[in-house]
């Protein structure tokens, strides 16, 4: 959660004093806050005995801090941004999520051994839980292509990729880790050089900075080098996929290069950056000093778990750099998706606030019936073409019907989850999720355990829950008749009564509990049971009562399509259905409706969690106003403060109710 315990630049729980004289400490809250979290109290003025003084790496106004740290015989702290930042450049104005803090140096200043360099010195590195999270991080970064910044393309072709190719980083010009690397202008047309030398024949993809294709900061290469063999690739590709292809990998001091050393190559380094001298690079200029060798895993544990601060926006917290990969990958999936823009279909007026606050943060949404060309249409629900949109699973606290906003929305570019007459992109990544590695289950475990503990479900109702009778229990789901799910994914038996007295004549002597669904309580969808008939079918009829409790107090759930069935088998509950909900199918649960014959993947319960929760939905925290992981959701709805719908939106709701024949006009 903080850097380097023998760091004293990693503060403490006394806050100590930082004299700084560098303006950006003082007008980009983000850096003050992680700074104060970490124990340090930013201030100008003269330091005294007991403070430090803080600089921003070597920046051109870092001179102004040595001077005063050197005259007062301060100790002095450097603060850089650490090796995931951010989905844009900070040029841009995007936000930190994670500082370096070094009071030996600066990590990319090879004059002097800086706090990373001694930790890769000096720590043992051989802890089998550090290394095997640095592994699993590893493989997250590769899998959801991430890297320092991350508005970039993972779709996108790589120049030559079917052809040999070698790839040459280029860095921005004065920057400072060049100099402070032992390298200087002339380094990269050297570099170039080695690099058509020693692959003849092959293509040689001069990969730009991202500063330098936006036009912010000059390269060192220009389209005046390109050549038959000679391409800049200024197109925001993934750096994963260009490494993946890549024969071979040239950098003088670049980030780019560190991430080459993770995606397996050992690169031909020609200045001295912090990942040069350990074994896994070809170093033209090694430091001296630098002996020791070590693993890829070794090497990330010390720059990104060790070394690094990490900060959590929606808790305001440090964090670990795990939960950084959860905000970076939540971020950059939002964006990649988003960019273009889309046009939407069919949308009720209130729902469009909440999809664009979702899906608009890139580029706002064109609410119209047609589509427009370079934009993504989008449609709710299964009706229509496009991109399908949807409720997610965790969605609110309240319902849809009342018009509370969505913390979640899932959105299917096959089909949609309770259609089972065509594929959906759920049923695909359920299908995959047999093959998720460890770390994918394990996270998929732990949300999981985070919803059962707080109990949470789709709408999160505070509700009673009644005494129930002894006995083997099961509890009967009702649903909104005209429901979608109801109406593509049912046979014969497609309303709450059929279900009722299918479930009663297959278990005559167990205590039915029938749960008739929160919308038709409110009265504001279809799907009623007669009182009588309710009665006589089942021991209870568990009107506004708490889903998750009743679960938890049942041994069984008989349902149509219901998501009750799926909540229910995270907990552990035999699941019977008589439609063919997205859970159906997959050897989870007991099936008497009919389900699609392509479903023969066999996931456990976790790896099914994965693609319903993780995989599939987005999600948006109401409080940042951000896109965000599943993870903040649930703690959100859990016990966190969450702002009020409005008073427009709790109108509209009671206005509805009076008219709830009427629903198709808000649905």
């Amino acid at each position: 959660m903080s850097s380097y315990p023998e760091n004293p630049a990693a503060g403490g729980e006394t806050p100590r004093r930082l004299c700084v004289y560098n303006g950006g400490f003082l007008t980009q809250p983000r850096i003050r806050r992680i700074l104060a979290l970490a124990g340090w109290n930013v201030s100008l003025g003269k330091p005294g005995p007991d403070d430090w003084v803080g600089t921003w790496g070597k920046s051109p106004t870092s001179g102004r801090g040595e001077a005063v740290a050197a005259r007062r015989d301060a100790p002095l702290v450097r603060v850089e941004d650490a090796f995931l930042r951010s989905l844009h450049p900070g040029r841009s104005g995007d936000k930190p999520l994670g500082l370096l803090l070094d009071d030996m140096g600066v990590h990319f200043d090879s004059s002097t051994p800086s706090r990373l360099e001694h930790i890769l010195t000096t720590h043992p590195l051989d802890d089998g839980a550090l290394l095997n999270r640095a592994r699993d991080a590893i493989d997250r970064l590769q899998r959801a292509h991430l890297s320092k910044y991350n508005a970039f393309d993972p779709d996108l072709p790589i120049p030559h990729a079917d052809e040999r190719y070698v790839v040459v980083i280029d860095q921005t010009r004065g920057d400072a880790s060049i100099e402070h690397a032992g390298a200087r202008a002339s380094t990269f047309r050297e570099m170039l050089v080695f690099a058509q030398e020693e692959h003849p024949g092959a293509q040689i993809l001069i990969k730009t900075h991202p500063e330098t294709a936006q036009g912010h900061r000059d390269g060192h290469y220009s389209p005046e080098d390109e050549t038959d063999r000679v391409t800049l690739v200024t197109d925001p590709v993934s750096p994963w996929r260009l490494m993946e292809g890549a024969q071979g990998v040239y950098t003088v001091s670049s980030g780019l290069g560190f991430e080459a050393i993770l995606a397996g190559h050992s690169p031909r380094v020609f200045g001295q950056p912090f990942y040069s001298g350990w074994g896994l690079s070809r170093d033209e200029n090694p430091v001296p000093r630098r002996e020791r060798k070590l693993t890829r895993a070794q090497l990330f544990a010390a720059a990104m778990i060790l070394y690094p601060t990490w900060y959590d926006p929606f808790t305001d917290q440090l964090c670990e750099v795990e939960r950084v990969i959860d905000t970076l990958e939540a971020r950059a999936r939002a964006w990649r998706a988003d960019r273009h823009g889309y046009t939407a279909a069919g949308m009720r007026a209130w729902k469009r606030k909440p999809l664009n606050a979702i899906f608009g943060q890139v580029t706002p949404i064109r609410f119209q019936d047609t589509p427009t060309p370079g934009r993504t249409h989008m449609v709710w629900g299964a009706d229509g073409d496009g991109l399908h949109v949807e409720d997610g699973f965790l969605r609110s606290r309240g319902l849809g019907a009342e018009l509370t906003p969505p913390m979640s929305l899932v959105v299917d570019d096959l089909g949609i989850y309770y259609d089972p007459s065509r594929e959906s992109r759920l049923e695909r990544l359920i299908a995959d999720a047999p093959a998720l590695p460890a770390h994918a289950s394990l996270r998929a475990e732990r949300l999981v355990a985070r919803i059962t503990r707080g109990g949470l479900s789709k709408y999160n109702l505070e509700r009673a829950v009644p005494d129930l009778p002894e006995g083997r229990r099961i509890l009967v789901p009702g649903q909104v008749e005209d429901d979608a799910s109801i109406r593509l994914g049912c046979g014969a038996i497609c309303t709450n009564l059929g279900l009722l007295e299918a479930a009663r004549a297959a278990n005559p002597d167990a205590v039915i509990v029938f749960k008739p669904h929160p919308d038709v309580e409110a009265g504001l969808r279809q799907g009623a049971v007669d009182a009588d008939a309710a009665a006589q079918l089942a021991d209870v009829v568990a009107d506004q009562a708490d889903p998750i409790a009743l679960i938890e107090a049942c041994d069984a759930v008989w349902t149509l399509t219901s998501l009750m069935g799926f909540e229910a088998l995270v907990r552990g509950k035999e699941v019977t259905t008589l439609g063919a909900p997205f859970y159906a199918g997959w050897g989870l649960t007991r099936d008497q409706g009919e389900v699609p014959a392509r479903r023969k993947a066999r996931p456990t319960v976790v790896q099914l969690a994965h693609a319903v929760l993780i995989d599939y939905p987005r999600y948006y925290d109401p409080v940042t106003r951000q896109t965000c992981p599943p993870e903040v959701v649930a703690e959100r709805l859990a016990g966190g403060d969450l702002p009020s719908p409005g008073a427009a939106n709790r109108s509209l709701a009671k206005l509805q109710g009076w008219f709830s024949g009427l629903s198709h006009l808000w649905r």
